[in-house]
């Protein structure tokens, strides 16, 4: 298989993101994508970028995209003789915050919005940082609501930490516009984090 055209037009997510996954997996060299809007596009280039492959986005007619990937063979290397046998470098600790509810505990739901304000507030005291936060269902509220909670998660995000918002939630709360940090994400991307994450860790 070389180039491959995959018309995603209509598609909801994350059907985009898994049909490009399963034409890389099938051998394609060259891929073009075509979706009609920015999540999607978002999702598939953060996809493909993450697999280690080049991406270039078309903006084409009535809000639709191309999205071309070209696929980038892993490089490998060889040590030097005298290094084989040295100790193993520690890997880093694959750290997921899973964020649910916009609400930490049960009771008061005031009580409970200003814990969760503080929780998140203190992510950034603890080390190991998390590699990425996942906010679903109401937990979105935390990522397009003006609070201390999404100024943190702005210093957290200029640190490294990828933000993650469940996009159908995001919708579901009509909040996809109102944004103000991270990405719109999918169950896939959501799914696929938590399962290769070393740790998850949740305040419920």
């Amino acid at each position: 298989m070389a180039q491959v055209t995959l018309d995603c037009i209509g598609l909801p997510c994350p059907q985009p993101v898994l049909r490009t996954k399963e034409t890389l997996e099938q051998g394609a060299d060259l891929i073009d994508v075509l979706v009609d809007n920015e999540a999607s596009r978002n999702n598939v280039v953060r996809y493909a970028q993450n697999q280690g492959h080049q991406v270039d986005i078309t903006a084409l007619q009535h809000g639709h995209f191309r999205i071309t990937i070209t696929v980038v063979a892993p490089q490998t290397f060889n040590l030097p003789e005298q290094y084989e046998n040295c100790c193993e470098i520690p890997k880093k600790l694959r750290l997921v915050y899973v964020i649910s509810s916009d609400s930490m505990g049960r009771g008061d739901d005031e009580l409970g919005w200003a814990l969760l304000q503080t929780y998140i507030q203190t992510i950034k005291d603890i080390q190991p940082l998390p590699e990425k936060i996942i906010f679903y269902n109401s937990g979105v509220k935390q990522v397009a609501t003006e609070s201390g909670a999404l100024e943190a998660l702005k210093y957290l995000q200029t640190q490294g930490v990828e933000i993650l918002a469940c996009g159908t939630c995001l919708d579901y709360f009509k909040l996809k516009s109102a944004i103000k940090v991270g990405q719109i994400s999918n169950m896939y991307d959501i799914m696929n984090s938590m399962t290769n994450a070393d740790k998850i860790v949740s305040p419920y």
